[in-house]
């Protein structure tokens, strides 16, 4: 019974149907109701469109930040304070360095966004790199190109209005490098390219230092020298687990041409040079600071060697825990700077 009883509902619903359509058929009205309903629902010459959701325009500001690295700016910064701090002795003016990291946001920000600009072609095909703002057509690479220039433009001149002449320089020098020398030179072209290239990170330090006194010492050469020896086992972690990206984008990256251990013998040289560097610059500070660098060095070094031997081994390894540790070793070394010069 409880089949027939859907059938016959279902039958008679599709008789009532069938009945109210030829109704409609022929009902004289049908034109008029039509006409109708046309003119009530179609908008109106003069009705103004529905206003574009906030989102979207939060979206468009998203994209031109993302162009600008935000993450990498943050630990470019990182060493830009506590060497202002060692260069006055202790604390310089607020002002001062509130325009030196906006300056200095800003010229990383420009480099940032012109490597976005040139590199598009490969971030495409890069899984780590294929959610950037250009890739997605998030932002036109034209648009791209000069929002790079201008925030150039802007953080040279204001770094030379508000801070000294010198670091106004060093900025345009840091910008021109990593987007010249390491961008369109030396990133496609050698397994090399972020030890050169790694130059252009060493730059705040030497910007920072110069805005507090209008020239440079042995100081900031030691630390971007320490700066400059930690990009290789910084990056290169990185680099090892994605490796298959850069060789799919044609990036000779080192772990993309050389075996697993090779990649992490290097790793060792560097970090024991950078440690070693680490040292020289407490003659200028104090037990605060040397202390810090023993520990920290001790520390980097060790995590160093145990990837070392994991890869020699043969053992499942993770670089990027070494990548991470990377930030952590150099943060913590730099806050020992501002310390021991607040003391």
């Amino acid at each position: 019974m409880g089949p027939l009883l859907v059938w016959g509902s279902r039958r008679h619903a599709v008789d009532n149907k069938y009945d109210e359509q030829r109704t409609n058929e022929q009902s004289p009205w049908r034109g008029a109701r039509t006409i109708v309903t046309t003119l009530l629902e179609a908008p109106s010459e003069n009705q103004t469109p529905p206003a574009r959701p906030l989102r979207s325009a939060l979206g468009v500001v998203n994209a031109y930040i993302a162009l600008t690295k935000p993450r990498v700016i943050e630990l470019l910064l990182v060493s830009t304070v506590p060497v202002m701090f060692l260069a006055e002795g202790g604390m310089p003016s607020p002002w001062l360095v509130l325009a030196t990291l906006f300056g200095g946001a800003l010229a990383a920000g420009s480099a940032n966004a012109l490597n976005c600009y040139i590199d598009r072609d490969i971030d495409e095909v890069m899984s780590r790199t294929a959610r950037r703002p250009l890739p997605r057509h998030s932002v036109s690479p034209r648009s791209a190109f000069v929002f790079g220039m201008v925030l150039g433009v802007i953080s040279v001149s204001f770094l030379a209005l508000t801070t000294t002449v010198l670091a106004a320089v060093l900025a345009l020098a840091a910008i021109a490098f990593y987007v010249v020398i390491y961008t369109m030179i030396l990133k496609r072209r050698t397994p090399q390219n972020i030890v050169w290239g790694g130059a252009a990170g060493c730059m705040p330090v030497l910007i920072g230092w110069s805005a507090v006194t209008g020239g440079l010492d042995w100081p900031p050469l030691i630390l971007f020298g320490v700066i400059f020896l930690w990009t290789p086992p910084h990056y290169w972690p990185l680099a090892m687990k994605f490796k298959n990206d850069y060789a799919r984008a044609g990036v000779p990256m080192l772990p993309v041409v050389a075996t697993p251990e090779q990649v992490s013998r290097q790793i060792i040289i560097y970090s024991w040079l950078m440690v070693a560097c680490s040292l020289l610059l407490w003659p200028w500070t104090g037990w605060i600071y040397g202390a810090s660098a023993l520990i920290l060095g001790g520390w980097f070094l060790l995590e160093a060697h145990r990837l070392h031997r994991r890869v020699s081994s043969g053992e499942k390894f993770a670089p990027m825990g070494l990548f991470h540790r990377s930030i952590t070793y150099l943060t913590l070394l730099f806050a020992a700077v501002a310390v021991q010069a607040l003391l």
